[in-house]
């Protein structure tokens, strides 16, 4: 295993997806109480402004512009006293709030437009959209977790927003992470994929479950694709990663080696699940199945398995 990490590409397979390319410097280590206020202070700091599950941007020549100066970011209802510190880029501080008007109440000029769709159509550049996925889980979680769960009271943000604690029980939460496993079955001339009820007509896409307490990557590597498919697992490899901003995941993309290839489908959490063989997907992938069959968009990690999977024989 040491040699293969001498021998891996520099550039990481999780670096070829969306939500991946944050180039802030966090120092989490320099966090404090007072971070958050400090940073807007700063005549450089810039903020990005979010509300249910949208960015606001702007338009310009050269196309969408996530940040705002503060007194920008005021003129749109910028809730600063909910400010979180995403770090520091080379331009200064960098920060996100709630913003306070609505979509519809914009000024010409400002769109807010969804993660989904931020991701799929490209509008961002990478390190922004980086920025997207830490700013989104991050004021996600803490509209969440306004109160103890231990005692009821109310919580304050610590920290720079990387923690909340009780006024009352002084108990301290920190912000989640949930992870999801991700994974393609494969044998050596074929890959199992499925279809969800809600997904676009002719999608498919790789299996995908959360991972439970006590249970280790490739277990539920292994019990999510039974479950979902009857097939059984022997290897499971890991492969890459993606920050999943819906609203706080992180998938963890794997390949795993099945044994058996006779389907069993849970008809309850899919709608279909088959074996394609690698001329098959190759066939998707460049856009001529004859069945109008069509993988996830190449910003998302399932489309990274499937293709590094057909295009290595």
């Amino acid at each position: 295993m040491i040699s293969s990490l001498f021998d891996a590409p520099a550039r990481e397979p999780s670096k070829m997806v969306g939500f991946s390319g944050n180039l802030i410097d966090r120092r989490s280590e320099q966090r404090s109480d007072d971070s958050t206020g400090r940073a807007l202070e700063d005549p450089a700091a810039r903020l990005m402004l979010i509300k249910a599950g949208r960015v606001y941007l702007k338009e310009g020549r050269d196309g969408f512009d996530p940040w705002y100066r503060p007194f920008a970011a005021a003129s749109l209802g910028a809730v600063t006293d909910q400010a979180i510190l995403l770090g520091w880029d080379a331009r200064g501080p960098v920060l996100a709030a709630p913003a306070g008007l609505g979509p519809e109440e914009l000024p010409d000029g400002v769109k807010a437009i969804d993660f989904r769709s931020v991701n799929v159509q490209g509008l961002l550049a990478e390190d922004d959209l980086g920025a997207v996925a830490q700013a989104g889980a991050l004021l996600a979680w803490h509209s969440t977790h306004r109160f103890c769960g231990r005692c009821g009271h109310e919580t304050v943000i610590r920290a720079g927003g990387y923690k909340r604690v009780c006024l009352n029980c002084k108990a301290e939460h920190f912000p989640r992470t949930d992870p999801v496993a991700i994974m393609l079955a494969v044998t050596q001339e074929c890959c199992l994929m499925g279809r969800s009820p809600h997904f676009p007509p002719g999608m498919y896409s790789c299996l995908a479950g959360f991972i439970e307490p006590g249970e280790t990557i490739e277990d539920a590597v292994r019990r999510e694709t039974f479950e979902e498919a009857g097939i059984r697992l022997g290897r499971v490899a890991y492969h890459a990663s993606q920050p999943w901003p819906f609203p706080y995941s992180l998938m963890i993309g794997c390949f795993g080696e099945a044994l058996n290839e006779e389907i069993v489908a849970d008809k309850t959490e899919l709608e279909d699940v088959r074996w394609f063989t690698r001329a098959e997907v190759n066939e998707i992938i460049a856009g001529r199945s004859p069945e109008g069959i069509k993988t996830p968009p190449r910003s998302a990690i399932a489309n990274l398995l499937i293709r590094t999977w057909a295009e290595n024989a």
